[in-house]
């Protein structure tokens, strides 16, 4: 099994468990704040958009953060999955990662993004695979990438501009 199948096969198993809890107590995500989480409660809260890895642009005289439709080269396009996540911060240096002690700096996150919305008390949104009970309803609601998304592979850097995207629900 791979790293990236031992972490779906982790998040699937989440989201079932949540499908189950839906029908009795209130989910963890409603009882426990971003720091009480356990590792894989943190995990399945990741709803696979994949939005995070895509390229961002940020100007000194903006404060806002562009995203292009560039991303990552270990993501994978069409599953918007990492293809070596238990490795990704060796292989990508700047690859960030996100825990409950720095959310807060986060605001460069989508709005879509479960880890910013529960941070802001907003919830997650009922095309989260935790809500719906299934990993695609992601893909489903129009808010992965993997319709748009292209690696950094194929693209000089010098183009990332000329890929600015606005995204779907953000």
């Amino acid at each position: 099994m791979t790293d990236k199948e031992a972490d779906q096969g982790s998040n699937e198993s989440i989201v079932n468990d949540a499908a189950d809890t839906a029908h009795s107590a209130q989910p963890f995500w409603q009882t426990k704040t971003l720091a009480q989480m356990s590792r894989d409660e943190w995990e399945s809260l990741c709803d696979g958009c994949g939005r995070c890895c895509l390229q961002k642009l940020k100007t000194d005289h903006e404060h806002l953060v562009r995203y292009t439709r560039v991303a990552c080269r270990l993501l994978d396009v069409s599953s918007c999955r990492c293809s070596n996540y238990r490795q990704r911060n060796a292989l990508v240096p700047e690859c960030i990662t996100l825990d409950a002690d720095n959310i807060d700096q986060f605001a460069w996150l989508p709005k879509t993004c479960a880890y910013r919305r529960l941070n802001e008390n907003r919830g997650l949104a009922d095309w989260h695979p935790l809500v719906s009970g299934s990993t695609s309803s992601v893909h489903e609601a129009g808010i992965s990438v993997a319709p748009y998304a292209m690696s950094e592979t194929y693209i000089h850097p010098d183009d990332f501009p000329t890929l600015v995207i606005d995204l779907p629900g953000d």
